[in-house]
């Protein structure tokens, strides 16, 4: 043992790894933020959404025609998948089931619509989407326009028929313009795909955020920082990256662990080289890492610098412009994107995994990502006298 301790004694960055080793296997809060967390947060995503869309979401109908037309077209309707239909006898009920959430939408067919139809006297159909919940109310708004649509063909080819038109010739009429829809990337419109490849690179990124932060804190909080820096022989580098290795590693086998779901288990679509998202993944931690050390250089105050992470982490999300289009925020915030490493994992998802660009495309956030590792190099100085004066404040 003694021989050991002479040979990592003579060199203090691999004795500040072993000694910031022993310190992260003795508290289990590093495990449970580095791993469980994570590792938690990865298989609850996944497995939450993991039919792609939501299914069976509850609608209502009232039809007060009541003819084999109108039976016809909401078998058609309660036949999609993501439709589940409870008969109303009235819109009062079916109002009131709605504002109860007890259903997302509910669909109106009038008296005398299949008469009207058939007379050429064009009826109304009617259904009320309940907004509040975004998504199953559009995947409902989607259905029922779509059936809306099917309906009106439906009768208006009947009407031809009996006017002595061939099938040819009615669809002609019917639907003169022919479209198909291809949508690029996402072709099963799976919400899982949409959403989970940035959560997970998101939560990994917040998480990695604060432990850095606390992991340096800590040290002022015991009273050991000077010991820290001891070890290393009073160099801050050699200090901060002995400490950080260790959760590097850990943090790494994370992320692996992440894209290993997301394009092992779930066959989500990667139409480019593995190595390539790898490769982004391992420059988000660094990033990660390199934020959590520039905000405590930042602010001598655990509150405070955990508290600007997690504002940090949370706005990630929206402005990396997965669920909203950044071109429509405001001048700026498409300046202040850039500043958010996760903006730059984004478009490397996109133009990589999804779209399978060559990876000179990305050249550019992959630059991003690499430059967010100069952010200690900003503070680090200050963060040393932090360290070796500042009394440690909550």
């Amino acid at each position: 043992m003694s021989r050991y301790n002479a040979i990592i004694s003579g060199f203090p960055m691999l004795e500040v790894m072993v000694r910031e080793c022993k310190r992260l296997l003795a508290r289990p809060v590093y495990l449970c933020t580095l791993v469980f967390a994570p590792i938690f947060a990865f298989i609850f995503f996944t497995t939450l959404m993991r039919d792609g869309l939501p299914t069976e979401i509850p609608a209502g109908v009232v039809d007060e025609d009541n003819s084999a037309v109108t039976r016809k077209l909401i078998r058609t309707l309660d036949a999609f998948q993501m439709t589940k239909l409870k008969h109303f006898p009235n819109v009062v009920e079916a109002r009131n089931e709605m504002q109860r959430s007890k259903i997302h939408a509910f669909y109106v067919i009038p008296r005398y619509t299949t008469q009207k139809a058939l007379s050429s006297r064009q009826p109304n159909l009617s259904f009320y989407t309940n907004a509040t919940f975004l998504i199953p109310a559009s995947l409902e708004f989607r259905d029922m326009k779509m059936m809306s649509e099917l309906a009106s063909g439906g009768i208006g080819r009947e009407t031809l028929y009996a006017k002595g038109f061939t099938e040819k010739q009615a669809m002609g009429l019917l639907q003169p313009i022919k479209i198909e829809m291809h949508p690029i990337g996402n072709p099963l419109l799976n919400y899982s795909v949409y959403l989970c490849n940035i959560l997970l690179p998101g939560v990994l990124f917040l998480l990695i955020m604060q432990t850095t932060i606390y992991a340096i804190y800590v040290e002022m909080k015991e009273e050991t920082s000077k010991e820290w820096l001891a070890v290393a022989k009073g160099n801050i580098h050699k200090a901060l990256l002995g400490k950080l290795l260790p959760y590097i590693a850990i943090n790494i086998v994370m992320g692996l662990f992440a894209l290993v779901l997301l394009y092992g288990v779930w066959d989500f679509p990667l139409n480019c080289n593995i190595w390539n998202m790898i490769l982004a993944m391992f420059l988000l931690i660094l990033a990660a890492q390199s934020f959590g050390v520039f905000l405590c250089g930042l602010v001598p105050s655990i509150r405070w610098a955990l508290s600007l992470a997690t504002l940090l982490g949370v706005l990630s999300f929206p402005i990396s412009g997965f669920s909203f289009p950044l071109h429509a925020f405001p001048a700026a915030f498409k300046a202040l994107a850039n500043i958010f490493p996760m903006r730059h994992y984004f478009l490397i998802y996109v133009d990589q995994a999804l779209n399978g660009l060559p990876i000179y495309y990305s050249w550019v956030n992959f630059a991003a990502l690499i430059a967010f590792q100069i952010l200690p190099l900003l503070l680090i100085h200050r963060l040393h006298k932090f360290l070796l004066t500042a009394k440690y404040t909550h």
